[in-house]
């Protein structure tokens, strides 16, 4: 496979410009409008600053949550304004719009240097519907468009894929670009320690990745929800736990190919249990010449695959990492998470963590400073490890032809 590889901001005179970003701001809220993760507004920095020390002028531009075109007060950018203020040290001009005469009004306003950021692109309907009246209206008097919401490239949007066909220039943003590099590490000529890790709820969102990555890794350690369809697949009781029994008939070839000149899938030995998902609930460790009973599901793995785990993370040259081994969020079903944490940040290898939840996690262990690189999308670093075309960069390089 080779890395897709669109121009940058680097490779277009912007001084002057009118540019406008596709930035992804979709960060979370707390009950009171507060933002309690930071990680997708400061990783947006590097481009804004390049662009507004450049002499752009910069119209940013962003989805929050999903309004499903509705408009939604809780869902503003409003507070992503003003936390941009602060991290830039300049106005962010705050338009409650994301399209029309007064947003037309203050972009031809714009000097160099200076930057404004449209309301919700999700208020309106046509931005998920991909509709080219909408890409045409965000396109209007625009001279550059940059995609740098590598968190939505997934998405056929119309600020991510239709308005690339109606603006002199679309390039990519240096986020964006730092994401393709670093993902095409685990895709393209890894070395041969090379170890995958999986988890998460469901293995139909896992099984494009580790097809695509059989022939690349030496071992794919499986973990969380999804552990539990290939092991139940196999004729393992698991009791409770959540399966997805459509897929057994996949999970069954996979198992066949372990190991026969392809990566070897390891699967958790033992299990911490319980009957419900809750803090204060009384757990059972589950050990490898047990079954989880009946009324029990499995919520983390074991100490003894904790261990085996580590084990192998311990001889890596390359580790990517995408989805917790176990309900991270509660403290109770967190030690097997927090263990491949642990065992992750101590090896010399690259590290890449695939987003999402898994970013979080790194974070809850207090490691996350000691990655190679965390994404910023989730779903956006599946599709690209499972090896599928993302519309945003497809759009970017359509536009180059």
């Amino acid at each position: 496979m080779n890395s897709p590889n669109p121009r940058t901001v680097y490779d277009v005179p912007v001084r002057g410009k009118r540019v406008l970003v596709r930035n992804d701001f979709n960060v979370p809220l707390d009950t009171a409008g507060n933002i309690t993760d930071m990680t997708r507004i400061s990783a947006s920095l590097l481009t804004l600053e390049y662009l507004l020390a450049q002499g752009a002028r910069v119209i940013c531009s962003s989805h929050l949550g999903r309004p499903k075109g509705i408009l939604k007060p809780g869902l503003s950018l409003q507070p992503v304004a003003r936390q941009l203020s602060k991290l830039l040290n300049r106005e962010v001009k705050f338009v409650g719009e994301t399209v029309g005469k007064k947003v037309d009004k203050v972009k031809e306003a714009l000097e160099p240097g200076e930057i404004m950021l449209l309301e919700n692109l999700r208020y309106s309907a046509e931005e998920v519907e991909n509709r080219d009246g909408f890409a045409r209206k965000l396109a209007r008097d625009i001279d550059v468009y940059v995609n740098d919401a590598f968190g939505a490239c997934h998405r056929a949007h119309a600020s991510i894929d239709r308005i690339t066909r109606f603006v002199p220039q679309a390039v990519a943003g240096l986020l964006l670009k730092e994401e393709i590099e670093a993902l095409s590490q685990a895709l393209e000529n890894p070395p041969a320690e090379y170890v995958v890790i999986l988890g998460g709820v469901k293995v139909s969102d896992k099984i494009p990745v580790i097809r695509n990555l059989m022939s690349r890794a030496r071992d794919i350690l499986i973990g969380g929800a999804m552990a539990y369809t290939f092991l139940k697949a196999r004729g393992i009781e698991v009791g409770q736990s959540r399966v997805e029994e459509e897929f057994f008939p996949l999970c069954r070839d996979l198992l066949d190919q372990s190991g026969r000149g392809s990566a070897r899938i390891r699967l958790p030995l033992d299990h911490v249990a319980a009957q419900k998902i809750e803090p204060d609930i009384t757990v059972r460790q589950v050990g490898e010449d047990e079954t989880i009973p009946e009324n029990m599901m499995g919520l983390d793995i074991g100490i003894r695959t904790a261990d085996l785990y580590s084990q192998i993370i311990s001889r890596a040259k390359m580790i990517l990492w995408n989805g917790p081994v176990g309900v991270f969020e509660i403290d109770t079903f967190s030690g097997g998470t927090m263990e491949i944490a642990r065992a992750v940040a101590e090896t010399d290898a690259v590290t890449i963590i695939g987003g999402g939840d898994t970013a979080a996690a790194v974070q809850k262990a207090g490691v996350k400073q000691k990655m190679t690189h965390v994404s910023t999308g989730g779903g956006a670093s599946l599709e690209f490890l499972a090896g599928k075309p993302l519309p945003g960069i497809t759009a970017l390089l359509s536009q180059e032809d």
